[in-house]
């Protein structure tokens, strides 16, 4: 799948730092900081649930679907899942 997490793109535009992300949402440090440090690791539903609770906002502010070219461009070979 050509989906990737947004969210240290987020967290910056709110001067948010990741281990206030982690205690404002409740996510895992290994989690939080592994979203944030891995844009083609994707929130589980419940994490996606959490954060956008925490933070008022819709998914789509922190996931983004690409093509599988630009994925490819930006990405290299790493694996897609379908």
């Amino acid at each position: 799948m050509t989906v990737i997490n947004k969210i240290q793109e987020f967290i910056d535009s709110k001067n948010i730092s990741k281990y206030k992300f982690m205690k404002d949402t409740g996510v895992a440090q290994r989690t939080a900081y592994d979203l944030c440090n891995n844009p083609i690791q994707l929130p589980s539903p419940d994490v996606l649930r959490n954060i956008c609770n925490t933070y008022q906002i819709q998914p789509g502010e922190i996931l983004e679907w690409l093509p599988p070219d630009e994925f490819k461009l930006r990405f290299g070979n790493l694996e897609i899942e379908e």
